[in-house]
């Protein structure tokens, strides 16, 4: 069963720090209707993962200014679709009292409500369009876009931190993190909010390090996001006590998490894409977009030099 957190109670890791503890208020300017924490470090990860993809873009054959333009139509449309999926499995909170919807309540976002696999499932739809319409490479763009994703879902993750949400079931672990429910009552629970943030930081670093260096086809990081990111979030899910159900829908007397559903299934298509093109693609670059964008652009060196010759 879910507990809400007492926001304005201090927070503590007991079997680390001792009697050490910290109170930040999830609020960072208390102006109008506030500026919270959780969209400030939200902005920070996506600010970080900005920087990052268009430092990294010529690796990928794409340009900074790819990336720019990119971002523009990613930000607005991901909002949409984290809340539209967050909105469609947790409709009962968008109803009134005589049982219609609520649609001014819908498109508050600033009330909280987003999930993330809505934001995926819509940055891959509009990057696949956006690829289609500017003649590149969605595979390597993909590529491209999951470390500066893992980027800032690791960030990101901190505003759960700030709000004492997201949090998982109650534990003795060392490493278990205090919250207060009330100012005499605490519950001490798995700090889940960090294992996916550690997760992810971990899947960033063996992409950019290992996955990526020894790429044979666009879309081979991209297959391993989803195999990594999809354990994690299996594994993660099912210490939380906050998840979204599946229409009240069970499995073996067990309630079905979609973030769990979601997530085995990108295991199993990481899994599919990965074997099918590493079969198709089993050594050497020359798949690769970039290597392929290097060498007509050789190619076009090339005949111009000879065109300069022959005049």
């Amino acid at each position: 069963m879910y507990e809400y957190a007492r926001t304005d109670m201090p927070i503590s890791f007991p079997g680390l720090f001792g009697d050490w503890e910290v109170n930040p208020s999830p609020v960072a300017l208390d102006i109008g209707n506030g500026i919270y924490w959780y969209g400030i470090i939200i902005c920070a990860g996506l600010l970080l993962a900005l920087l990052f993809c268009a430092r990294q873009a010529k690796r990928y054959g794409l340009t900074e200014d790819n990336v720019y333009d990119m971002i523009v139509w990613q930000i607005p449309l991901c909002i949409i679709g984290a809340r539209l999926y967050y909105v469609i499995f947790y409709l009962d909170l968008y109803r009134n009292t005589d049982g219609t919807l609520n649609w001014g309540k819908m498109v508050a976002v600033w009330d909280g409500g987003l999930a993330i696999y809505g934001a995926v499932i819509t940055a891959y739809v509009v990057l696949h369009i956006f690829c289609k319409k500017k003649g590149l490479s969605f595979g390597a763009f993909a590529d491209l876009g999951v470390m500066g994703l893992l980027i800032g879902q690791a960030v990101g993750r901190w505003g759960n931190f700030m709000n004492r949400e997201a949090f998982g079931g109650e534990t003795t672990a060392p490493w278990r993190m205090r919250l207060w429910t009330s100012a005499s009552e605490y519950i001490e629970v798995h700090p889940t909010f960090l294992y996916e943030s550690l997760w992810n930081l971990a899947g960033l670093a063996l992409i950019y390090f290992v996955i990526s260096r020894a790429r044979t086809f666009d879309g081979e990081n991209t297959c391993f996001y989803f195999i990594w990111y999809g354990i994690g979030r299996t594994w993660i899910e099912g210490l939380r006590t906050d998840s979204l159900y599946l229409f009240g829908w069970e499995l073996f007397g067990q309630p079905i998490r979609v973030s769990q559903l979601l997530s085995v299934g990108l295991v199993i298509a990481g899994l599919a894409v990965l074997v099918v093109n590493k079969r198709r693609h089993p050594r050497g670059r020359d798949a690769l977009f970039v290597t392929k964008k290097e060498a007509a652009l050789e190619a076009e060196r090339a005949s111009g030099e000879q065109e300069d010759a022959a005049l």
